[in-house]
């Protein structure tokens, strides 16, 4: 294969990396706290000695879009919402993850956790204890949780000290490797939960463009495989 078929290879590969994870994004645009991902592509050189250097592509690096997504009202006692920049602690068998999905409930033991049970923690790390007698939860802006004016706990609003260096996992959830800090702006809205942030429409359109890119990508390796057929048979005649 020539330098144009390997080149065009790396593109077309970069491609169905996006097609995926745009795929993934329309299937996640109803997802509570789901945030929109994307690929960015860079270019890099290819060099082996005696030969020419080859300007490739490649598509690896994941961009999470951060932007704040609609929130919905839900009146739930135990529906918060983050406005601003900052995610919920949840204790996982993995360790400490970070997430906006903020549909929670108090489990059969008393402690607040998410859908898949994982435990909502405080701004100390601990886990927020909802007694099973407790009545009129009221959640302040800095999110502290009362019944009937008594505190039960504060949620704890964080925000990552490496925001690039998050890594996704398990759909609304993000491992903060390079650690998190307390988010001192964010705050927290009872009775709603934050959508996704994914635009439907565009992403559509994104994976149109990226089909027709991938067409003719294809179209041209074809071509260049039809072209160098007819030379080896032109050659062994």
């Amino acid at each position: 294969m020539e330098a144009a078929g390997y080149v065009t290879l790396s593109r077309q590969s970069g491609l169905m990396r996006e097609m995926r994870i745009v795929a993934n994004n329309i299937a996640n645009a109803a997802t509570t706290g789901y945030r929109q991902e994307g690929l960015i592509f860079s270019e890099y050189v290819q060099s082996a000695p005696d030969q020419s250097s080859l300007s490739m592509s490649e598509a690896r690096v994941r961009n999470t879009s951060m932007d704040q997504g609609g929130l919905t009202q839900t009146n739930g006692s135990f529906d918060f919402a983050i406005e601003g920049d900052g995610f919920f602690l949840l204790e996982t068998p993995a360790g400490e993850r970070l997430t906006r999905a903020g549909s929670f409930s108090p489990n059969a033991d008393g402690d607040l956790v998410n859908p898949n049970g994982h435990r909502v923690l405080d701004s100390g790390g601990a886990p927020i204890f909802v007694p099973p007698d407790a009545a009129d939860i009221s959640v302040a802006a800095d999110g502290t949780i009362s019944a009937k004016g008594r505190v039960l706990g504060q949620i704890g609003l964080v925000q990552p000290v490496d925001q690039l260096g998050m890594i996704r996992e398990d759909g609304v959830m993000f491992r903060a490797d390079g650690g998190f800090e307390p988010a001192e702006q964010a705050t927290v809205l009872q009775g709603f939960v934050e959508g996704s942030n994914v635009n439907a429409i565009l992403q559509v359109s994104r994976m149109i463009e990226i089909q027709r890119a991938y067409e003719m990508g294809q179209s041209f390796l074809d071509t260049e495989d039809q072209r160098i057929r007819n030379a080896v048979k032109t050659l062994i005649k």
